[in-house]
């Protein structure tokens, strides 16, 4: 990546992104999401700053997010495993119309707008904040996981979303598993054996969609630019773990309200970037 930084710039661009890897696994542990949330709009900043193209900014962002992100989701589903937070049932059940929604997400981003993935965010983010802001614990759309073919087409909705916006898929099937009884600790460790099953395809599908564009800034694989990539991966791998032991300790209101804060946060502040160019 051709930064135009002196050697102290780029050491502080360097030291910014090993941070944001640290918050993006912290974060994968405690909410079982992949992390991109916070990941995307750190890129997005350093991709400004390194002077990447405003046309391919955003899809750099949530195609290095998607690599990123796929070492963390396996460590975090590998943390929760252990203590036994995975319904592994509806694991397999998602896996491929997850896979198919994570094609069909790449395939779309190949030919979208920036703005595509933002207006993602602001819409879908504030409903599922919604929910674990003003829902109670008596809500419920049933009691038992839902049946063919409802589980999949949901599987197959959440992986094309969750492609768009660069996150493991966390908050949506954390969503769902509560409103079908399932406890909020129970909803992250089963949502983090998702993330992979998003973040493996989805990376492919980025560097796949972006492969020879002319743009591309030096050290990038299609949309993944890999030298961002090698400065967060070790960062967040190391701190996922931290955050899945939180996630054990807290209680489910504490939890439901700082998922709520994190998805609202996120939402804003690509809101704002639209609002202002």
């Amino acid at each position: 990546m051709d930064t135009g930084l002196s050697a102290a710039g780029i050491a502080i661009l360097v030291a910014a992104l090993a941070g944001g890897g640290l918050v993006t696994g912290f974060l994968a542990g405690l909410f079982g999401i992949g992390g991109g949330g916070v990941l995307v709009p750190v890129l997005y900043e350093v991709f400004r700053l390194v002077g990447v193209d405003e046309a391919i900014r955003m899809h750099m962002a949530v195609g290095t997010s998607l690599a990123v992100i796929v070492p963390t989701t396996l460590r975090s589903f590998s943390a929760h495993r252990a203590r036994g937070g995975v319904d592994m049932g509806v694991v397999k059940r998602l896996s491929v119309p997850i896979f198919a929604g994570v094609v069909a997400g790449s395939l779309i981003a190949s030919t979208s707008h920036s703005s595509l993935f933002k207006w993602v965010w602001v819409i879908v983010a504030p409903l599922l904040a919604a929910k674990f802001f003003f829902g109670k614990e008596s809500w419920r759309l049933g009691t038992d996981i839902p049946r063919s073919p409802w589980l999949e087409i949901y599987g197959l909705a959440v992986g094309f979303i969750s492609t768009l916006m660069s996150i493991g898929g966390g908050a949506f099937v954390t969503t769902m598993l509560t409103l079908y009884g399932r406890t909020i600790q129970q909803g992250v460790g089963t949502a983090s054996g998702i993330g992979p099953m998003i973040a493996i395809p989805g990376a492919i599908g980025f560097i796949w969609a972006g492969f020879g564009h002319p743009a591309l800034p030096a050290g990038s694989l299609g949309f993944v630019s890999l030298i961002g990539a090698a400065a967060i991966i070790p960062t967040s791998v190391l701190a996922a773990p931290w955050g899945a032991r939180v996630a054990h300790g807290l209680s489910r209101r504490s939890l439901e309200i700082a998922f709520g804060c994190f998805l609202t946060v996120v939402a804003l502040r690509f809101l704002v970037s639209l609002v202002l160019g």
